[in-house]
């Protein structure tokens, strides 16, 4: 009996999707729940599993086709799978001739760095692919790699890539924050001593009693959510004519991975503690960089914070994510000197710089917000007390 595969039906929100990469093909094998292709999103990677034990009897749909909820794009012969035959090896008698024809000095067929082109060309060319430096993602030899190691690396060679369906999407994104809103950015700085002698006094035993370390995340997380009660309008969205008041703080979190920028979504984090919120963003930032992350873990939120500060930024302005109305950029810590009681001291300094659309927001709600988060910083027991 044949079995069609068809698309997932997928989310409101996303209209298509694009055939990422085949696990297998025609004539091959495969087992019920066995992942047969990826399929791209806007946001994530979707697996789609075979239905049932059987064989590949025809693939519809290449790799970089646009297909859509419920389409057929593949079809399965059903029925059981013997497992292989565990051969034993061939008697002298038995062995293979040696063939008449030498076979290439070098075979690049395994080695799983080189792109299908660039194996290619390394092939035809006769090159040691142990030979080759990749400049593509993950150390990856593409063509262009190859054909400057053969031309004695003289040569000015380019490499078009098609964009993915997440960096298409968001360019397309931040394209639209910047021709919709009115973004203005402001910057403070933030004295990190107390945050950091706290963990550094207890990071052992918050690391026994809840089973991860404490971060520096999580105290801006605390810190945004209680200068978001304060200050509401910085934790609002424009929705038409209207302005929606969010009576709880979903925190976007940016993560950067090797498919693109990802915001999972913190959601109530205003009733979470530390441990909890650094327990979310551990387990968000392993399921982006995975690929199992879910498009319900990246919609929604109602405020974002991220830090280029661990890629060494010093200061930057941060781009909204819309509907969203502000976010907060962290930046790296550097020992300055800083005048502390009429002494000067080194102190752990971090700028801090929140960029909103000054369509609903003034910048008199955007300073104080920045504020209410350095104080609350660079006095953590406001947390305990609620001030």
């Amino acid at each position: 009996m044949t079995i069609e595969v068809k698309v997932p039906v997928l989310p409101e929100s996303v209209e298509d999707a694009t055939i990422a990469g085949w696990h297998k093909k025609p004539g091959d094998t495969i087992r019920r729940d066995e992942n047969l292709v990826d399929l791209e999103t806007d946001k994530v990677v979707l697996e789609v599993p075979a239905p049932a034990d059987g064989t590949i009897q025809e693939i519809k749909a290449s790799e970089g086709d646009t297909v859509n909820s419920d389409d057929v794009i593949a079809i399965i012969e059903e029925g059981a799978i013997d497992a292989p035959a565990q051969e034993s090896p061939p008697t002298e008698a038995e062995a293979p001739a040696a063939p008449a024809v030498a076979e290439p000095a070098v075979s690049t067929a395994d080695t799983p760095k080189l792109s299908p082109s660039a194996r290619r060309v390394a092939e035809e060319e006769n090159v040691d692919p142990g030979s080759l430096e990749g400049t593509g993602r993950g150390g990856r030899v593409t063509k262009g790699d190859v054909l400057n190691f053969i031309k004695g690396g003289g040569s000015r060679l380019e490499e078009r890539v098609k964009m993915t369906r997440l960096r298409s999407r968001v360019a397309e994104r931040m394209k639209e924050a910047q021709n919709t809103a009115a973004i203005l950015t402001s910057f403070n700085e933030v004295d990190l001593k107390a945050v950091m002698d706290l963990r550094r006094k207890y990071q052992d035993q918050f690391i026994d009693r809840h089973g991860i370390k404490l971060g520096l995340m999580s105290f801006f997380v605390k810190a945004c959510c209680e200068a978001l009660r304060k200050h509401p309008v910085v934790n609002a969205s424009i929705d038409g004519d209207e302005i929606v008041y969010h009576n709880y703080q979903d925190i976007g979190i940016a993560v950067s991975t090797e498919r693109g920028l990802m915001v999972p979504v913190v959601r109530n984090a205003e009733s979470m503690g530390l441990a909890d919120i650094e327990k979310n963003i551990n387990h968000f930032a392993q399921k982006a960089r995975d690929g199992s992350i879910s498009l319900e873990d990246l919609q929604g939120g109602t405020f974002s914070i991220t830090n280029g500060g661990v890629f060494g930024s010093l200061v930057s302005t941060p781009l909204l994510n819309p509907p969203q109305s502000a976010i907060l950029g962290m930046h790296t810590i550097k020992e300055r000197p800083v005048v502390v009681d009429g002494e000067i001291v080194a102190r752990p300094m971090m700028y801090l710089a929140i960029s909103y659309d000054h369509r609903l927001i003034d910048g008199k709600d955007a300073v104080q917000f920045l504020v209410a988060v350095k104080e609350t910083l660079e006095d953590p027991a406001r947390l305990l007390l609620g001030l």
